[in-house]
């Protein structure tokens, strides 16, 4: 029975190299998938466009490939990644050029696109935003990005026409690992429900890495998991049928277990038994994980039922600045000194009138993660050390610059003892949803050979 092996070789944009390498070397794959976009990382990829429009792609882009296409070349394995955020042209190119530089040559590489439809965005104004309910056009001056969750249809057509190394845009996370199984088993959403369910599901356990082998799960004593200084990426092994088994390569740091996969497949899910992709509206409400080994899961059962007539569009604006701050009291009554910290700091932005939409002062150590309430209930007793937070959210840079700016201040000018004061100002790029007809979508592919 025919078997495709696929590792994880990230599960965000700045995530480590060493497990990707590992994988390459060590795990007889057929694939690795990067998987490197959260909800903002295009929008903010357009501004770095817009400053340069070679950019917009990876940060860490020149970086992996400089340690995977060596590996890529010596044991044939076909990468697939999303690394091209707001421009997979320019990251398909600066790719052939590394490729180059390194002298790796069979590389045909294929850039998916069609996500982008800013441009577009005049024909959608009337769509309602998901998140709050208003019209799209009340965001219209200051948007910056709008893309596609895209499927797998670009990268299956990219692996059948030769490529082995594909970038894309905006497409959802599971696809990176749906395209190649579409391609190695010729499954379809309606002869073949129950192993696109379980594309789904492997897409979706292989998204964040090493969160399916033990990162992100790990408590002491709880769930304790070994070696978690040298955690190793997840693999799949996977057959025909669909079914698979997970698990990572041997001597790695991690733990591959029913309770780390459980916890991943809940992991962004609205609903099981309906959980919505480009490619499948996908049913995990009948999964099954069994250990059939150390480090080694075995996953089935997963269905789909269709799949959606619309795409989500992932819709990125400039919403506000934030200006914070944060000073140190440690020592005898220094609780009372961080109190009196935030006290005088209400009543310098009162009586300087720095306008602010949304203020709020955490200590942290003690009521920063869950406010009042519960750090009373569990808190234990007084701390030896605290640190003021301050942060307002504002519409202008100005305003936000003088909340800051108050906070430096109670270093001479506030308690005794204060110390380790920080400062800064950010603009927020905030994400919002709607959606528009699957048909509206083109997908197109450009391909680089070296």
């Amino acid at each position: 029975m025919k078997k495709i092996r696929i590792g994880s070789g990230a599960g965000y944009a700045g995530d480590r190299i060493e497990p990707a390498v590992e994988l390459m070397e060590k795990g007889n794959l057929d694939y690795i998938i990067f998987e490197c976009l959260a909800e903002r990382t295009v929008a903010i990829g357009q501004q770095d466009k817009e400053k340069d429009p070679s950019k917009g792609y990876n940060q860490l882009l020149d970086y992996r490939m400089e340690k995977i296409l060596p590996l890529m070349a010596k044991n044939k394995v076909k990468v697939i990644t999303n690394m091209g955020a707001a421009n997979p042209v320019s990251a398909a190119e600066r790719t052939c050029e590394i490729a180059r530089k390194l002298g790796v040559g069979g590389l045909k590489i294929a850039c998916v696109t069609g996500d982008d439809i800013t441009e577009e965005l005049d024909k959608y104004e009337n769509e309602k935003v998901l998140e709050d309910g208003t019209l799209l056009k009340e965001k219209k001056d200051v948007l910056i990005s709008a893309n596609v969750y895209m499927g797998a249809e670009g990268i299956t057509k990219a692996l059948k026409e030769g490529a082995n190394l594909v970038i894309t845009g905006r497409v959802s996370d599971p696809a990176l690992t749906i395209g190649p199984l579409v391609y190695e088993f010729g499954w379809n959403i309606d002869d073949n429900p129950d192993q696109m369910g379980q594309a789904v599901l492997a897409g979706h356990l292989l998204e964040c890495a090493g969160q399916v082998t033990g990162g992100y799960f790990a408590d002491p004593g709880y769930k304790d998991v070994p070696d978690l200084w040298k955690l190793g990426f997840p693999l799949l092994e996977i057959d025909e049928t669909g079914a698979f088994t997970v698990t990572k390569v041997e001597g790695s740091g991690g733990l591959v277990s029913v309770d780390t996969c459980k916890e991943q497949m809940i992991y962004e899910i609205h609903n099981p038994e309906a959980y919505l992709t480009p490619d499948a509206t996908a049913d995990f409400s009948k999964v099954t994980f069994r250990q059939v080994g150390e480090n080694q899961v075995r996953a089935e059962h997963a269905t789909t039922h269709g799949r959606p007539e619309t795409l989500k569009v992932s819709v990125g604006y400039k919403d506000c600045f934030i200006g914070e701050g944060e000073i140190s009291y440690g020592g005898s009554n220094c609780m009372a000194r961080a109190e009196l910290a935030a006290e005088i700091l209400e009543k310098r932005i009162a009586l300087t009138g720095i306008e602010l939409e949304e203020y709020r002062t955490d200590f942290i150590g003690c009521n920063s993660l869950y406010r009042d309430t519960i750090s009373k209930e569990i808190g234990s007793g007084t701390p030896c050390e605290v640190r003021l937070r301050a942060a307002g959210r504002t519409k202008d840079r100005k305003n936000a610059v003088l909340l800051a700016n108050e906070v430096e201040a109670l270093y001479t000018n506030g308690p005794a003892g204060g110390g380790g004061a920080v400062k800064r100002v950010s603009e927020v790029v905030s994400v919002c949803s709607i959606f528009v007809p699957r048909d509206d979508v083109t997908q197109k592919i450009r391909y680089f050979e070296v």
